[in-house]
């Protein structure tokens, strides 16, 4: 009987995992069969111990559960930790061991699939939530010469700055403070795309060759990207190869193989 693997979600209709996992277990030769799973907004343990005890393997965690799975989870990796949530969880016996795969995937796509070398480079991270916690420790851990967190709410950042600066050269600001700033990638973590919207972002704010990169995927260009766009940024990126590589990350964590991401992001952008 093959393994059983799910995303779990609510709305979950809308999520490219299963075509994702699928794809990778055809290029691996693995033997698991991957699902799509609607829980209740209150069910979300008792709807992964039913899982459990079906016999699934693992799971991928999608809005709004990723806060319940950090606490659902018996062990957590250290990027689990600094995040603050979990869309990774892998199932051995009594043990759940919960993981953060989504900054792996971003540092991955930039470097491996943009060709985009982080080290040294000036950093900025729009937003101060959920997403940017995500992604803050594995661009640390690339070395760039100093990263900066803008928020509307400077308080917000401020704490994710302490928070991170044991681990390289963090500050915070408002987007007003960033006037002069020039930064060879920036990235977006806020929420603006998927209502249209942009942050008041003050011009020139790209770095020459600079990569603008969006979490946002299937929106086109999107305000960031048009505004990235506008202001010369070289390279402009969504979110899609971010999150076949957080999904490949996943699929290592469990089955200890790594798949190719680029086929499967040419395939779901000839399927867009």
């Amino acid at each position: 009987m093959n393994d059983q693997y799910a995303v779990i979600g609510n709305p979950i209709g809308h999520s490219k995992s299963p075509l994702i996992h699928a794809a990778f277990a055809k290029q691996t030769g693995q033997a698991l069969v991957y699902s799509a799973l609607l829980a209740p907004v209150d069910g979300f343990a008792q709807a992964v111990d039913a899982f459990r005890a079906a016999g699934g393997r693992g799971m991928n965690v999608t809005i709004p559960f990723k806060l319940d799975a950090y606490r659902y989870a018996s062990d957590l990796t250290e990027r689990a930790k600094h995040a603050q949530a979990v869309n990774t969880l892998k199932f051995e016996g009594a043990r759940v061991l919960g993981d953060n795969t989504d900054g792996a995937g971003l540092v991955r796509d930039i470097e491996h699939n943009l060709g985009f070398n982080l080290a040294g480079k000036t950093v900025l991270v729009m937003g101060a939530g959920g997403a940017a916690r995500g992604v803050l420790l594995p661009l640390l851990a690339c070395k760039p010469s100093a990263l900066t967190i803008a928020n509307r709410t400077p308080q917000k950042a401020l704490d994710l700055a302490q928070r991170f600066a044991a681990h390289g050269t963090v500050r915070a600001s408002d987007y007003a403070g960033l006037a002069g700033d020039r930064y060879d990638l920036i990235v977006n973590a806020t929420s603006s795309s998927l209502n249209e919207q942009l942050p008041p972002l003050p011009p020139r704010l790209f770095a020459p060759g600079a990569l603008a990169y969006d979490l946002m995927y299937g929106k086109g260009l999107t305000p960031f990207l048009a505004f990235a766009e506008a202001n010369h940024a070289q390279i402009l990126a969504d979110g899609l190869g971010m999150l076949v590589e957080q999904a490949a990350e996943s699929f290592y964590v469990w089955r200890g193989v790594r798949p190719e991401a680029q086929p499967v992001m040419a395939l779901l952008r000839n399927a867009a």
